[in-house]
């Protein structure tokens, strides 16, 4: 094999590929990534064995071929060479090396057969659809903060994405729960997604799907998918993942529908008081204590070991007065995710699920576990 080829086209698919390989791995050719040389272009593949990852990059190619070479040493080498460089790569005539050069600088890295390297095999994928980058970006931004992150629980480490019929209109729904806090959104179901199953997209697969899809406008992302795969396309980038093999618990049973009192709060506002006060306690976590009264609102944390922490706000809110607690993060993760000026509480009673709505968009809504107080 003998290419040549651009240093920022190269470093910019390497990008895309190598964050997918562990940095520490038990199989030395999960470390690698596969180059293939062919048809005007060098594609590289990257996997862990979920989750694989290709791009084809255009080049020059003298000789057709393909190898494998650890994956972030070659990031690392083609990210310090200098902008508006061409990179050569030759492998050696037995295969066991190959030379990466630009300019005056030369690297040799020990390869290992292309033929060892693991497919991920895709099968059939049931259905397929497309849709707009920026949607199919909102879906993920909006949910992908509340997935769990406890292990024991699996079944909660991603993202359900699912097709429902809402108010008479076909959607495609993402939401996502730690079991504290929820996060749905929802978007019009795209044509090919009638019938799709409901699928859990790992946490994994969902960060790097948010890297590819900084896309413009315009662009359309194509989606396969099946009980067990997942296959997104964007440009010349194309992510296969495995699906999380579990039950997503029945989400719907723990949104709230009769939460009556309204709190209406202007958002920057609230968010960097939630912010100050929580200042006073030893961890994130510690809940902050909202006393909502007569068009306002007291912030609240205690912490035994260093003191204490209030502020006042101007409030929206004319029902009974009543003390909520929530942690402190959770708080400051929701608004951050609000577009609107307001943040709008539906609230029931001290011990219920408080519902968070966004004025600025109908399809998103969020529910938050109270904290005792």
């Amino acid at each position: 094999m003998r290419v040549t080829l651009e240093r920022s086209n190269l470093l910019k698919s390497l990008g895309h590929v190598h964050r997918v390989v562990e940095r520490r791995n038990t199989i030395p050719i999960l470390s690698n990534v596969l180059l293939s040389a062919d048809s005007g272009a060098l594609q590289l593949k990257a996997t862990d064995l979920d989750l694989e990852v290709t791009e084809a990059v255009p080049a020059t190619i003298d000789v057709a071929g393909g190898t494998t070479v650890p994956a972030h040493l070659l990031h690392d080498i083609v990210r310090k060479l200098p902008d508006g460089a061409e990179v050569g790569l030759t492998m050696d005539e037995d295969g066991r090396a190959m030379s990466v050069a630009s300019g005056r600088s030369s690297f040799r890295l020990q390869c290992l057969p292309q033929g060892d390297f693991p497919a991920l095999m895709a099968g059939q994928f049931s259905h397929q659809f497309e849709v707009a980058a920026a949607e199919l970006k909102r879906l993920i931004d909006k949910t992908q903060f509340a997935i769990s992150t406890e292990e024991t629980r699996y079944y909660l480490n991603g993202i359900y994405l699912h097709a429902i019929e809402s108010d008479g209109d076909l959607m495609l729904r993402a939401v996502a729960t730690d079991g504290h806090r929820l996060a749905r959104t929802q978007m019009a179901a795209p044509a090919g997604s009638e019938g799709m199953p409901g699928i859990i997209v790992p946490r994994k697969t969902v960060a790097e799907l948010q890297k590819l899809l900084d896309l413009p406008e315009e662009a359309t992302v194509k989606v396969e998918l099946s009980d067990t795969k997942i296959r997104f396309t964007a440009g010349e980038v194309v992510l296969t993942s495995k699906l999380i093999d579990g039950t997503f618990p029945d989400y719907q049973r723990v949104i709230p529908t009769g939460n009556d009192k309204r709190l209406v709060l202007e958002r920057d506002r609230f968010a960097a008081a939630v912010d100050r006060v929580s200042t006073i306690s030893s961890e994130r976590g510690r809940a902050v204590k909202l006393s909502v009264g007569d068009e306002q609102i007291v912030l609240t944390v205690n912490n035994p070991d260093s003191g204490s922490a209030t502020e006042e706000l101007q409030a929206g809110y004319e029902a009974d007065p009543m003390d909520i607690g929530f942690n402190a993060k959770y708080l400051l993760d929701v608004t951050a995710q609000l577009n609107g000026d307001e943040a709008v509480f539906l609230l029931a009673d001290a011990g219920s699920p408080t519902l968070i709505t966004d004025e600025d968009d109908e399809q998103t809504l969020y529910v938050l576990m109270p904290m005792r107080v």
